[in-house]
């Protein structure tokens, strides 16, 4: 008798939306304490033995990727450069192969504390990017928000990242009312002369309880403005898609050659309707939304004997349940329990 045909799974929901884009976080811990992120006392860190080993995330990984279709993979935290074996996770991810037989899109989102001394040998173990994160270029203001005299190594880990061929190097910049709407326009102006990818993001309800106030987000409309008063802005030919970055061009001028800007605007703006994403938090959590106040157990069943089928199965059965829309604005939503340290970018 012939056997039966195996249908691949695909990580769908009943909105249309397939996921395609895993986000892996290896660590809630962090080496700043950004005022949008976390209290300044820091936080209760998963104990050891709650973390996912690197086999089991390697595991995972095999199976979202061979099983599930997943064609990107970015490594979050907390800060990930505090996982000491990243470089060998990477280079199993590497080794991996998508449905048409080439590795996965391998990025990293990282605060670049240190990364200066360690992105070769993540290039060599198959890194394809980095995003890394900067808010301010003026160091008071970037101390102020990261709670730590850090900007010289951020901007040392920028400089490596481009050098090693980890192109385009994204960065990523959080705007808050009262404090740094004032680097807008500088840090614009020091991506567009490197070549670096901008994203301007909106400060999303993912810190402490009670601490987000809309009113402190600096919008999208209101980033567009103060860029419109030194630059050209046309909209970028780029669709957005599933991307959470609104792209817009920039004319070049005499003090910078032109390039792409964007702004992800979560609050104002949500991509919700086109996302792609599923995640796994360090503690092995499944979550199918950044602001997910449900999750499934991964690690218990990785723990408690699953097959890679079960393993899959289960994935795609809690993504079949993914809300909508994040639901941010709405009269019932609620914040999640966990902040962004907790679950990964």
């Amino acid at each position: 008798m012939t056997a039966p045909v195996r249908v691949p799974l695909r990580l769908a929901d009943a909105h249309g939306r397939v996921a395609t884009d895993l986000r892996v976080s290896l660590t809630d811990r962090c080496n700043l304490r950004c005022t949008y992120c976390m209290p300044a006392e820091g936080l209760q860190w998963f104990p050891t033995d709650e973390v996912l080993t690197d086999a089991e995330i390697l595991r995972v990984l095999d199976i979202a990727v061979q099983q599930l279709g997943i064609t990107k993979v970015r490594f979050t935290g907390g800060e990930p450069l505090l996982r000491r074996s990243l470089e060998q996770i990477v280079a199993g991810a590497a080794q991996l192969r998508t449905r048409t037989g080439g590795s996965p899109e391998l990025s990293l989102t990282t605060n670049g504390i240190g990364l200066d001394k360690r992105v070769n040998a993540l290039a060599e173990a198959g890194l394809n990017r980095v995003n890394i994160s900067l808010d301010s270029l003026d160091r008071e203001r970037y101390a102020a928000l990261a709670r730590r005299d850090r900007l010289d190594a951020v901007l040392a880990g920028l400089a490596a990242s481009e050098a090693a061929g980890l192109l385009p190097v994204k960065v990523n910049a959080v705007i808050m009312r009262g404090r740094n709407e004032a680097d807008v326009v500088p840090l614009a102006q020091f991506c567009l002369e490197r070549g670096y990818q901008l994203r301007y993001i909106e400060h999303m309800p993912l810190g402490p309880q009670h601490a987000w106030d809309r009113s402190t987000m600096v919008t999208q409309a209101e980033i567009l403005t103060l860029l419109a008063q030194r630059y050209t802005l046309s909209t970028a030919a780029e669709p957005r898609g599933a991307a959470p970055a609104e792209l817009w061009q920039v004319a070049p001028d005499a003090t910078q050659p032109g390039g792409l800007l964007g702004v992800i605007p979560s609050v104002t703006a949500p991509f919700c309707g086109a996302c792609d994403r599923t995640r796994i938090t360090a503690d092995g959590q499944l979550r199918t939304c950044l602001f997910s106040r449900t999750e499934t157990d991964l690690r218990a069943a990785l723990r408690g004997g699953a097959s890679d089928d079960e393993l899959a199965q289960l994935w795609a059965g809690a993504q079949s349940r993914k809300a909508a829309a994040h639901g941010i604005g709405e009269p019932g939503f609620v914040q999640p329990a966990r902040t962004m340290s907790a679950i990964g970018g």
